[in-house]
């Protein structure tokens, strides 16, 4: 089954979590198989694990009431990616291919052929105020010398470094059973009451700590984090490091797969396109289909429920349960 944990290095200015994707993350791959567009390459299916993976991560870590949605979008192959991760830790994922991915491509090779590659990360509160926008920030698939990024991990990196001002490492991967990762992030150092146990610790010890805890973190290979179970990944790479563990998010509070599509949604939709141009795709085509991209669920509007859509409802004649 699919967990989240997350610890603290007692004394040190340290925190960190990992996650298993396991049942969450072959339901968003059998849903995808099963569409008119069939299962997605191997890069694909890989970047796409380790952005549900990263978006697990970091929604547990800032505990955001709303949703986290993490996008990587350019001018390769894969013109958009999507994973969308809600404070419940439900999640959702899928990507736009409008091309061949060869086998073995890197982020670089599938987003950023001619470096307008981007990743974003949105937060849009459950319950927004009115007037209120969600948060958006947005960094380039390449390095300060304009050198393309070529993983996943490294992107977020860089937007955690230059957005939230907070160093940050984490580790990736996916395969078609399991997503997974792991982060590790310095706490700031106000506020830090961790710190205590430690006493007074000058800045430059505070990095020292993080960097020794980083490079034990970066050291984890793809296949380990895979393979292993959480328990033997701490162990493996921390067992010299006195770990604060909390209560895990497995069983009921786990992360797992779930659409917030409907056919209330869909049909704020087709208002937003406009009575005309609505009826203008009934006229050639005689209903309005429309499939989630993210489950995969079918959605039919004839001109019956059209008409319904952009008629008040005060005009509506009563509805019959019957045909209901």
């Amino acid at each position: 089954m699919s967990e989240l944990h997350k610890f603290l290095f007692e004394g040190l200015p340290v925190r960190g979590m990992v996650v298993r994707l396991t049942d969450a993350w072959t339901e968003i791959l059998r849903r995808r198989a099963q569409s008119s567009t069939g299962a997605y390459a191997p890069p694909v299916q890989a970047l796409l694990g380790e952005m549900v993976a990263a978006g697990a991560l970091m929604q547990s870590n800032i505990k955001f009431h709303g949703a986290l949605i993490l996008q990587v979008y350019g001018d390769g192959p894969v013109k958009l990616a999507v994973a969308e991760v809600q404070s419940d830790l439900s999640l959702r994922a899928t990507a736009t291919v409008q091309g061949p991915v060869a086998d073995g491509a890197n982020l670089s090779a599938m987003l950023n052929i001619k470096g307008q590659g981007r990743c974003a990360v949105t937060l849009d509160p459950k319950d927004r105020l009115p007037g209120q926008q969600p948060y958006q920030g947005v960094v380039p698939l390449t390095d300060g010398q304009d050198q393309p990024l070529q993983s996943l991990a490294q992107a977020l990196q860089l937007y955690m470094r230059q957005s939230e001002q907070l160093e940050t490492t984490l580790v990736l991967a996916a395969d078609d059973k399991v997503a997974a990762g792991l982060l590790i992030q310095r706490l700031p150092i106000e506020g830090a009451g961790n710190l205590e146990a430690q006493g007074e610790q000058s800045v430059e010890e505070q990095q020292e700590h993080y960097n020794r805890i980083a490079m034990l973190a970066s050291s984890l290979k793809r296949e380990e984090l895979l393979t292993l179970d959480v328990e033997t990944i701490l162990r493996r790479l921390f067992w010299e490091e006195k770990l604060q563990r909390f209560m895990p998010h497995a069983g009921e509070t786990a992360p797992r797969f779930a659409c917030t599509c409907s056919r209330e949604r869909v049909g704020r939709m087709i208002q937003g396109l406009g009575e005309t141009e609505a009826r203008e795709i009934l006229a050639e085509r005689g209903a309005i289909l429309v499939d989630c991209e993210f489950c995969g669920a079918h959605y039919r509007f004839d001109t019956i429920d059209t008409t319904q859509l952009f008629t008040t409802a005060g005009d509506r004649p009563p509805s019959s349960s019957a045909i209901q």
